[in-house]
């Protein structure tokens, strides 16, 4: 640990050094390019920003809204493209990229790259990870993580200028060609309740409503929400969990808004309840006044034990809102990423998506583990037990005993009559069930095309099938489903280290016209951790310096390296008593594997360019 002195500001780095931009290649092809093949000569006059992403990733989808504002203001001379590059095995499927495309509404050009070429192409090492090339084919800038909107805005501003004036910027209309839109009283539905009524309710997450069919689960009864992006009135912005209150109303989990509103089918008002509209960033409340705190991309809610339960995706932690009271708190989680058992306050937790209250137990999907978790009351307070799944980078479909069985991003569970739960096995496109009693994993259903949620009527289940846009009723089955076993391990490929001493360095330049915030202490955090534990001889925990120097133990040759880190940056203006600021913030999970030619130093971009690399 290096935890004792404020870390010294970074000394600039070299002023857009001249690295020429690899090729874009990937094998799935392109998207939102009206069927035409891009290259790096397609781009050239424009400044291009590639945003490295995958559909599975919380934080990824976060930088999608960022970009929306710049990709907007700098249309004519900006082409952002994403270049999808999978984590899961679903996620390399062709037909899963295109229907994540539309999900999220992404209104730029996007290259499949199922293979990683260009990710490898590019040394990238994290979701998301963003880099710039100016007009001239070169890079001139690398981010990693969320918060860089503001620093991307001035650099495209920067460099506007410079290549007007050098005659090397091609203003127009850019390479993005919008899909036809698709008909359907549903599109891409996220999570469904039954009401008293009898109807249901479904949260049309695409299409910024919530949708109320009849008992037959097809028939239109209404909707709710003006079916554009916001957060004035009834408007949502990809709403997703839903959870009936004691009073009768519907609490909902305004996922892009970063909010809780309420709907009364009764009357049909919608209000917010809780969070301001904006993110949760690192340093801001944890509690409080359910309208003061900010909220990160809540995605399911559950009524359990007097309070609603929030799966705050976006921080990897669990939330309650006491509606009583009106106040909002941390009730589980640490906002490190990773799969963590113990008391709620230490546990971890990876974009939990959802929630389901049964007697004393309330379970989790805790989706980028491909786990199954639960809350359970202890004398000490709520402690989190984990049922199947082991961590972040092995998932599969296996069936069976609880301690090797496998889950692929599962996104809903819902509790059955008989103490057992149904998993909503989304990137297995399988309706899995997990029975306490025995301990044993089956499958109930499959070729359902990423459940996200399920609900029991009577004796039937209802799934809400995300990419069919569909409800689908299923009868319960007394027999599992038999299906073939398989297992997979996330494809990125390891980093070779040197044994003995690792230097980490986390490369941070604050952008231009700003300075590392220290009025208050230090304004950077560094955590690391690993898997196993005992891959780390020294090292590990907490400190306040971007950089630190890694003890690999020589007994264990391969794991990962988990690291977090954060910079603020404020306004360099003496002038300004009130200078605006900035968090930003990234998760590292670095799989690496000890060989005798492998690297002596580890460098991880949050902003800027490695100057050694």
């Amino acid at each position: 640990m290096n935890d004792a002195a404020p870390a010294p500001t970074p000394a600039p780095a070299p002023r857009r050094a001249r690295v020429r931009a690899p090729e874009l290649i990937g094998k799935g092809g392109w998207l939102n390019t009206g069927g035409k093949d891009l290259s790096l000569a397609d781009l050239r006059g424009r400044i291009a920003i590639l945003d490295f992403w995958t559909f599975c990733c919380i934080n990824c989808l976060h930088v999608l809204d960022e970009l929306r504002e710049l990709e907007e203001k700098h249309r004519d001379t900006v082409v952002i493209i994403g270049v999808h590059s999978p984590k899961f095995v679903h996620e390399a499927e062709h037909a899963a990229v295109v229907d994540a495309v539309e999900r999220y509404q992404v209104h730029h050009p996007v290259l499949d790259d199922p293979e990683l070429a260009t990710w490898k192409q590019y040394a990238v090492r994290a979701w998301p990870t963003l880099v710039v090339i100016d007009p001239e084919g070169y890079i001139v800038a690398q981010h990693a993580g969320e918060g860089h909107a503001h620093a991307l805005a001035r650099l495209v501003e920067e460099l506007e200028a410079e290549h007007e004036a050098k005659g090397t910027l091609r203003r127009g209309d850019g390479p993005y060609v919008a899909p036809e839109p698709v008909a359907g009283a549903l599109r891409f539905p996220g999570k469904a309740l039954l009401l008293p009524s009898g109807n249901l309710l479904v949260s049309d997450s695409t299409r910024h409503q919530l949708v109320e069919l009849a008992a037959d689960g097809e028939s239109v009864v209404r909707r709710i929400g003006s079916g554009e992006r916001g957060f004035a009135g009834d408007s949502f912005s990809e709403p997703q969990g839903l959870a009936l209150l004691p009073d009768g109303k519907v609490v909902v989990a305004d996922t892009v808004n970063h909010a809780l509103r309420t709907y009364d089918p009764a009357t049909g008002h919608v209000e917010t309840v809780a969070g301001t509209g904006r993110q949760w960033w690192q340093g801001s409340p944890t509690s409080g006044p359910a309208l003061e705190v900010d909220l990160s991309s809540p995605w399911d809610v559950a009524w359990w034990q007097g309070r609603v339960w929030i799966a705050m995706a976006g921080v990897h932690q669990l939330w309650t809102w006491d509606p009583e009271a009106g106040t909002v708190e941390v009730a589980a989680g640490t906002t490190s990423e990773g799969l963590l058992d113990g008391p709620a306050a230490e546990a971890w937790f990876a974009q939990p998506s959802g929630l389901a209250a049964a007697g004393d137990r309330l379970w989790i999907a805790d989706s980028e583990t491909s786990a199954l978790r639960y809350v359970e009351a202890a004398d000490a307070g709520y402690v989190i037990k984990s049922a199947v799944g082991t961590g972040l980078f092995d998932f599969g479909h296996r069936d069976g005993d609880a301690a090797q069985a496998l889950l692929q991003h599962p996104l809903g569970v819902t509790a059955l009559p008989d103490g057992s739960v149904a998993v909503s096995d989304t990137y297995n496109h399988a309706l899995r069930r997990y029975d306490p009693a025995t301990g044993q994993v089956s499958t109930l259903a499959t070729d359902l095309r990423e459940p996200s949620d399920a609900v029991l009527v009577g004796e039937d289940i209802v799934v809400v099938e995300s990419a069919r846009h569909r409800l689908t009723r299923l009868r319960l089955p007394e027999e599992a489903v038999r299906v073939d076993a398989v297992a997979h391990r996330t494809q990125r490929a390891a980093t070779e280290v040197a044994p003995g001493t690792l230097r980490l360095d986390v490369v941070f330049q604050a952008p231009v016209g700003q300075k590392l915030d220290t009025r208050y202490g230090p304004s950077t955090r560094l955590l690391v951790s690993s898997t196993p534990p005992e891959l780390l001889a020294d090292g590990e925990g907490a400190g306040t310096d971007l950089f630190r120097e890694l003890a690999l133990n020589p007994d264990v040759t391969e794991g990962v390296l988990h690291v977090s880190a954060m910079a603020a940056s404020c306004d360099d203006d003496p002038a300004n008593e009130y200078p605006a600021c900035h968090v930003h913030q990234q998760d590292w999970g670095v799989p690496v594997r000890v060989t005798a030619d492998g690297a002596a130093r580890l460098p991880l971009v949050l902003a800027g360019m490695d100057a050694e690399g």
